[in-house]
């Protein structure tokens, strides 16, 4: 009996978890990618993402230590921000292309990048299937850093894919 909640166990781990890669890194950039089933329709996933974003990202990847103070304007130019005290505020990312329920792409540093000579493109793209959706979240970063990006890949893909496993499971059970 053991054996077959450890084996069930497993199961559950393994199919609800993110393929994440680090599809490319160098000395002046690198590319991460993110790839999810989730089992509702891509407008729900894709609502999640623009209106409830404090719902699921985590806060300790924010600058107010709450992402009750995230928010995403999904329109061309608009602002992946976050409210800090005394009326401060951070843009992570600008909006630059929006196709409602298939495609939001983003550009800018997020976290730490924001501080670095870098540009990034963060592509959020959806594709459903039988009511399912498969989420594939790109990001490619190039710029200058010390010493170069091939230690920093790693590190952004470990946080985004927690991002994303958060969101899987906002959408799928309503808590990150």
């Amino acid at each position: 009996m053991r054996h077959i909640l450890l084996a069930a166990s497993c199961v559950l781990v393994f199919s609800s978890s993110a393929r994440a890669d680090v599809v490319d890194s160098s000395a002046g950039g690198f590319t991460v990618k993110t790839v999810v089933q989730i089992s509702a329709p891509a407008v729900n996933v894709y609502r999640a993402i623009v209106d409830r974003v404090w719902a699921w990202w985590e806060s300790s990847h924010t600058f107010s230590g709450s992402a009750s103070n995230l928010s995403i304007d999904a329109t061309p130019g608009g602002c992946f921000c976050e409210k800090l005290p005394n009326g401060g505020g951070v843009r992570h990312m600008t909006v630059v292309y929006v196709d409602a329920g298939k495609l939001l792409r983003l550009n800018g540093g997020l976290g730490p990048m924001q501080d670095m000579a870098v540009t990034g493109a963060m592509s959020w793209k959806l594709s459903e299937a039988a009511g399912k959706t498969t989420l594939e979240v790109t990001y490619k970063v190039g710029g200058y850093l010390p010493g170069g990006f091939d230690t920093l890949a790693k590190t952004v893909d470990t946080v985004l894919t927690t991002q994303v496993q958060r969101l899987k499971r906002f959408v799928e059970t309503d808590a990150p």
